[in-house]
């Protein structure tokens, strides 16, 4: 017998230990996001790699790590449904452990670039795959705080990393911009040792014929319910597999959207949120926060630094706020609000700068009114389009296309971020105040695309989603309760039992 087949975990001790990897994985992906943007204004980092100064060299430096990304998750749109999503996961640490350490210990442009891109490549395999995991075992009412408590901890590592920075721009040499690099490895040593205890997912298990295995992993994810509600679960997975796969049709048909549970639209949804999260501006703040200050704001470097750490504590304490609102007020309303707020702080910003460069003397109050802006952006994105994008893509999808739906928007969070990352610092070279207008503008286009296109995904089960779809094959979801209510339709209450009714009848079959 396996580690995680005599493992004594059960129950909400074991859904903990696979939320704790969820985290440490966001961990690990927040701590790469906020890491970089300390290094590159450091002197000796500086020093060293002169080319860095040329704003296009330096988004290439900073964005080829999303572009490995990029490549990481569309590595696991594969390999999450062959070879599982734990091994998944542990893979991708590997990449990241590599990529850390050649990127700490770097002494030439070419090792940092090919550390940081193998750093990349297993943050966009595990960011894929750890909220589907997760998504997979938690139970519908819980799914959502537990999957927002991996955003929430990616937000406390980036956090992390800024006030890292600032505490290292004291100090000067190597020491600046190595140790802060060098601090990724605590990840995997918390990572790898809880991996073994924690057993596949059921919904993987049960795709791949091991029916017998995942009976007893829903059994030991469920300790604190009754056998009668664990057999029901297993017999409603059993008939919604069995409905995907007599309902199942040719690639071309999927994308030609001609399948009755409409796949490729579900796809693009959750591929829409995380595109529009990149465009909400995040990473253009993320990484060239302390750029912005210096350089566009007039702050001294450890003036900068300074604001950009206290700019990532109240994204930090506002992320957590999610944990209260994702699963009481939903999915849409969420983004909704957010696209407004976020919009309003892009714009106003944006002509505080313009108005301090056009009037000097009003520069100093301007400047303290956009960074207020920026502070205020933060705490509207964190518990917004900062965590509910993950969520989305970890339930829209069908279970035979949930790897391959979370692989395909996870990819296009990395792609796109890699754009604005690579864009940011020529951008704010030549537009100045009026680059993150064009933020406002696209925050601001969200809220009708939500509005009208976007289903509510909370309070429903995994198996839920195919009959959303079945039931609403317009694209419109506006005017439809079904699609758009927080609380689960009576119709999915019934579905659901018509489907143990059908999982008990085939599990009855098999037994014969």
């Amino acid at each position: 017998m396996t580690v995680v087949q005599e493992s004594r975990l059960r129950g909400a001790w074991l859904i903990a230990l696979i939320t704790l990897i969820d985290a440490m994985s966001s961990c690990w992906f927040g701590y790469c996001q906020g890491v970089f943007a300390g290094v590159l204004i450091s002197k000796d980092f500086q020093d060293l790699f002169p080319q860095v100064q040329n704003g296009n060299v330096s988004g290439i430096v900073t964005s080829c790590f999303l572009l490995g990304a990029f490549f990481g998750a569309i590595v696991a749109f594969g390999a999450g449904d062959v070879f599982g999503r734990k091994r998944t996961i542990a893979v991708g640490h590997c990449f990241s452990l590599v990529g850390a350490t050649l990127q700490f210990l770097s002494w030439s442009m070419p090792q940092l670039i090919v550390g940081r891109v193998l750093n990349g490549v297993g943050i966009g395999m595990t960011s894929t795959m750890s909220p589907v995991f997760l998504g997979e075992c938690a139970r519908p009412d819980m799914r959502g705080r537990l999957l927002v408590i991996g955003a929430s901890s990616n937000v406390s590592c980036f956090c992390l990393a800024n006030w890292l920075s600032y505490a290292l721009a004291f100090h000067g040499g190597a020491w600046q911009w190595r140790f802060p690099m060098a601090f990724q490895l605590v990840f995997p040593c918390i990572i790898f040792p809880i991996l073994p205890f924690v057993p596949e997912s059921p919904r993987w298990l049960l795709l791949v014929g091991r029916n017998d295995e995942a009976r007893s992993v829903l059994a030991k994810l469920n300790q604190d319910t009754v056998g009668l509600q664990v057999d029901e679960e297993y017999n409603s997975i059993i008939a919604s597999i069995r409905l995907e796969r007599e309902s199942r049709v040719a690639l071309i048909d999927v994308l030609c959207h001609r399948d009755k549970t409409q796949n490729f639209r579900r796809l693009l949804l959750s591929c829409g949120t995380q595109f529009m999260q990149q465009f909400s501006g995040i990473n253009a703040l993320g990484f060239y926060l302390p750029t912005l200050l210096h350089e566009n704001v007039g702050f001294d470097e450890q003036m900068s630094r300074l604001l950009t750490a206290v700019s990532g504590t109240i994204y930090l304490v506002s992320a957590f706020f999610s944990l209260v609102v994702i699963d009481r007020v939903g999915r849409r309303k969420l983004m909704l609000f957010g696209s407004v707020a976020m919009a309003a702080c892009h714009l106003i910003s944006s002509l505080c700068l313009r108005a301090g460069e056009d009037d000097p003397s009003k520069m100093k109050v301007m400047s303290k009114v956009a960074v207020a802006m920026f502070f205020l952006y933060h705490v509207f994105f964190a518990p917004t389009w900062g965590g509910v994008p993950w969520v989305y893509s970890a339930e829209v999808n069908s279970l035979g296309w949930r790897t391959r739906g979370a692989a395909a928007a996870t990819a296009t969070n990395w792609i796109m971020g890699f754009v604005v990352v690579q864009f940011t610092k020529v951008g704010l070279d030549n537009l100045r105040w009026a680059f993150y207008l064009i933020f406002a503008v696209i925050c601001l286009a969200f809220f009708p695309t939500v509005f009208c296109f976007y289903p509510e995904t909370s309070r429903r089960t995994l198996e839920d989603m195919d009959q959303m779809f079945i039931r609403n094959p317009s694209w419109i979801v506006l005017g439809r309760d079904e699609m758009t209510k927080r609380e689960r339709p009576q119709a999915f209450i019934e579905a659901e039992a018509e489907r143990i009714r059908q999982g008990e009848s085939e599990t009855a079959e098999q037994s014969v």
